[in-house]
This record gives C-alpha cells, sequence and structure tokens, in this order.
C-alpha cells in the first residue's frame, strides 16, 4: 500500500533504491524477536542507510520537500511492515516466538494462502488512506495497470520470493533471500526509461545505488561465514 503511494509521487528507481532499506529494517526485526547479531551487522546497515540518502537528495533539486516526504518516507515505512508480516507468519508457522501463537496449519505451507494473509492484514490501512485522501473512483486504465501489477508483481514475484523464504530453515538464510531484492533496482531504472520515460540517474544517485549493492553484498557475505542454528523445520512444497 505504501508502495503505491509512493509511486505517485517520486521515480520508480528511487521506490526501488529506498526499498533497500528492508534489509535493514529485516535486522532490526530480527533482533526484536530475540534473534542475536554480530555487530558488523550495522556497520552493513549503516553502508546501506547511506546508499538511500545519496539516491534520495540527489533527486531533491527535481522535488519539492513535500514529494520527497510523501515518495520516500511511506517506502521506509513499507521496508518495515513487508519483513515485519513475513516474519510473524515464519514465528507462527515454526513456533520459535514465545508471544507468537504457534499455528499448526498446513495453510502455512502453502505460498499462496500467505499472500492472501498478508493482503488482508493491510486493509484497515487501505480504508484509513481512502477516507483520509478520498480519492476518485479508478479510470479503466488504472484498473488495468492495477491488475497487470497485481499479477506479476502481487502473485508471481511475491508468489516466488514467500516460496524462497519458506524453505530457508534459519535467519542467515532467510537473510540471503531477502538480500535478492537488490537486483530490482536496476530492473526499475531499465524498466522505468523504456516503459515510462523515467529520467535514469544522475551520478551522486548511481554512486549511491552501487553504495547499496556494496552494502548488501557485504551483508549477504558475511551472513554465510556465520553459524547456521537450525530451527525447527518440515519440507515445503
Amino acid at each position: 500500500m505504501f508502495l503505491c503511494y509512493s509511486a505517485d509521487h517520486t521515480p520508480g528507481w528511487i521506490i526501488s533504491a529506498t526499498w533497500q532499506f528492508t534489509l535493514v529494517a529485516s535486522s532490526i526485526i530480527f533482533g526484536l524477536l530475540g534473534k542475536s547479531f554480530h555487530p558488523l551487522v550495522w556497520v552493513f546497515a549503516i553502508v546501506i542507510v547511506a546508499g538511500v540518502v545519496l539516491v534520495n537528495l540527489s533527486h531533491l533539486h527535481t522535488m519539492t520537500s513535500d514529494q520527497l516526504i510523501y515518495g520516500a518516507v511511506p517506502v521506509l515505512i513499507a521496508a518495515f511492515c513487508y519483513p515485519l508480516g513475513n516474519q510473524i507468519l515464519w514465528e507462527a508457522k515454526y513456533g520459535t516466538h514465545k508471544r507468537i501463537p504457534h499455528i499448526k496449519s498446513p495453510l502455512l505451507n502453502d505460498v499462496f494462502a500467505k499472500i492472501w494473509l498478508l493482503s488482508v492484514g493491510t486493509i484497515p490501512l487501505w480504508l484509513i488512506l481512502v477516507a483520509v485522501v478520498q480519492p476518485e473512483p479508478p479510470s479503466v486504465g488504472q484498473l488495468t495497470s492495477t491488475a497487470i501489477v497485481a499479477l506479476c508483481s502481487g502473485v508471481i514475484a511475491t508468489g516466488l520470493f514467500i516460496l524462497a523464504r519458506n524453505k530457508a530453515s534459519n535467519t542467515t538464510e532467510i537473510a540471503a533471500v531477502d538480500a535478492t531484492q537488490a537486483s530490482d533496482v536496476l530492473f526499475a531504472i531499465i524498466g522505468g526509461y523504456l516503459l515510462l520515460g523515467s529520467e535514469l540517474p544522475n551520478l551522486v544517485s548511481t554512486i549511491g545505488i552501487i553504495v547499496i549493492v556494496i552494502g548488501l553484498g557485504l551483508f549477504l557475505k558475511y551472513q554465510k561465514l556465520e553459524p547456521k542454528p537450525k530451527i525447527p523445520t518440515d519440507k515445503v512444497v
């Protein structure tokens, strides 16, 4: 929901670059749920944040402060909501957190059931946003675009992502799956330029994107070196 709102105020590649903060958010959420991390993780997190800041600051000359706030801040909020929802489902499936009920249901082995649960959980926020913004009814073109995005992103991409997350058996492997999202920056730049006529990133933005990718690479490399404490798992189809 927050990503959709941001898309009205800023180019897709800025949203994509800022979205990489989700890996930092994942680390924070893991920590809040009692999972420990080496201090180096936070060093790499600072590198990623620095890249995100560079990408957004480089676009200041073409945006008002309101546009920057409405474009970047919702993405940062979404960067916490997405891993939080995924991790709550993870904890519920494996029963590894004492404050999250262990749900022994085959539905939590089903990728599309998880997508449905995450989607239903956003309905209250959608209702609040509609009440505050009071948008006009969508046009036929908007409905068509929404259907395409829902199919490609909501069903296909999210389905594959959650399937990979389901197969992970510890937080190290989860972090590795989450880090694959770094590639969407390049797709957003190329797709936005070819299909939507979006402007290409300038030098500062390019440096910021490179810094983000370096931070994600360091994070992923470090995670692979960490011990992998196993948690109870059942094989998922």
